[in-house]
């Protein structure tokens, strides 16, 4: 059986070198990267906005537990229903609990990372339920049957005309077809299908305690739609994206905008505060929230990498990594990509398994320096992997290379012993294999900086 960090490392070294792959993500982040830079010039002051979502999430993760109660209580007055789910299958048995009590059939989606986490399509499917995607780059990857490459835009690997070249096979549409044209196709097939579902379900950006309601924010309008077409809406959100008080998006709706696409503001932001009420026009019947734990309550149990729960994913981290720039998105694996899913899976799916995740980055903090709530990613980097060490998860091999290393640094003499040709050596004994095929291993001059000083400086 091939382990998660040997296939990681196949699949990257395979992405870091496919020219195609990496000429079109960069084309794509980069165009976002002007996007982003033309949007924060319009912040007055993008620091302490940044210093004040940080306070205002370690609140939350001190108050979790009065938090997420008064939220549920609050939504429980206006007629909507919480269900709690410790794992992601209790949230998947949940959520069929309530399609076969309303003899449902079809489901259609909106965007949601946390369902992606859950693995709902597939759950579904399972059980003969039809699940649609109906965000525009969720749509195209789901009929391509991957998962979303990116936590902001689902199909940023695709360019043009791979994307008209997938409508052309699947739907007859002109191979040379434009954006436009794809989009206004996309826009019929998936009309229908918000008049016909039996549930709609979605996820949140935020959930609001002290008025009990959900905050969704998108650019495409299907959220609205997949919310108020069907009898029964069924939301699914990380514990995690609790914020205290509606007055508080004034200050995360703008930096979630900015930081994921430039934007002052998405296009469509809503607030749900339950099902539909008497004097309402429109709306589902029925209304659920089902907060998802996952392991969140494992990380918050880690006073320092509990940053990791402050996240509002807006992609600014994938963006700006250079890691996530060679190898992209699917190479890791995992619902959460890029810093921000090295520092969180670990805790949520195993540092056994997913240890390795905190060792792929350089560690240039160029992560922390964009995140739009201060999370400090490149030093829960580290954290992650003295934790990983101290579990026992490290090789022999790894520990002993340790061990000779310390050594060698903290006795001069003992390096000096050793010539370059000897240091030459081990280097291509045991390191020719992970500094890369693609790599020349550096060279080891013959005579150390020392012995070189001197040498020139005899008195």
């Amino acid at each position: 059986m091939i382990k998660v960090a040997d296939q990681f490392v196949e699949v990257s070294e395979k992405k870091a070198f496919d020219i195609s792959h990496r000429g079109i993500i960069n084309h794509n982040i980069g165009k976002y990267d002007t996007a982003v830079e033309r949007g924060l010039s319009r912040l007055v002051n993008l620091d302490f906005a940044k210093k004040k979502g940080h306070s205002i999430k370690w609140k939350v993760m001190e108050n979790l537990d009065k938090l997420l109660p008064e939220f549920e209580s609050n939504f429980q007055r206006r007629g909507g229903k919480v269900i709690w789910a410790n794992t992601a299958e209790e949230a998947q048995q949940e959520i069929l609990k309530i399609i076969q009590k309303a003899n449902a059939k079809t489901v259609i989606k909106s965007k949601s990372m946390v369902t992606e986490e859950i693995h709902i399509n597939e759950f579904l499917e399972s059980h003969g339920i039809e699940s649609l995607e109906s965000d525009l780059g969720e749509y195209i990857v789901q009929l391509l049957g991957q998962k979303p490459y990116h936590i902001v835009t689902p199909a940023m690997h695709l360019s043009k005309e791979n994307i008209a070249e997938l409508f052309h096979e699947r739907f007859g549409t002109p191979i040379d077809a434009t954006p436009e044209q794809l989009t206004q196709k996309a826009r019929e097939l998936l009309r229908e299908k918000y008049l016909t579902a039996d549930i709609g379900i979605s996820g949140a950006n935020f959930l609001i305690a002290d008025s009990g309601s959900i905050a969704i924010t998108e650019n495409e309008g299907n959220a609205r739609l997949t919310t108020t077409f069907p009898k029964i809406h069924i939301a699914v959100v990380g514990m995690e994206k609790m914020i205290p008080s509606i007055t508080d998006l004034d200050l995360f709706w703008p930096m979630l905008s900015t930081h994921g696409t430039g934007q002052n503001l998405t296009v469509y932001n809503t607030i749900l505060n339950g099902p539909r009420q008497k004097s309402e026009t429109d709306g589902p019947e029925e209304m659920y929230v089902i907060l998802l734990d996952n392991g969140r309550t494992d990380l918050l149990a880690h006073k320092e990498q509990r940053q990791g729960l402050y996240c509002i994913r807006c992609g600014a981290c994938l963006n700006g990594c250079p890691i996530y720039k060679n190898i992209g998105g699917h190479a890791y694996d995992t619902t959460y990509s890029g810093p921000i899913g090295s520092i969180i899976t670990p805790h949520l799916k195993g540092m056994e398994d997913f240890k390795h995740l905190s060792y792929a980055s350089s560690l240039c903090g160029k992560c922390s320096e964009v995140c739009p709530v201060k999370i400090d990613i490149h030093k829960m980097l580290l954290l992650n992997r003295k934790d990983a060490v101290e579990q026992g998860f490290n090789t022999k091999m790894e520990s002993w290379g340790w061990y000779f290393w310390k050594k060698g640094m903290l006795k001069r003499s003992f390096m000096d012993r050793f010539g370059g040709k000897f240091k030459n050596r081990i280097l291509k004994k045991f390191f020719s294999k992970t500094w890369g095929d693609q790599r020349i291993l550096p060279e080891v001059t013959p005579k150390s900086f020392s012995k070189e000083w001197k040498e020139n400086h005899p008195n």
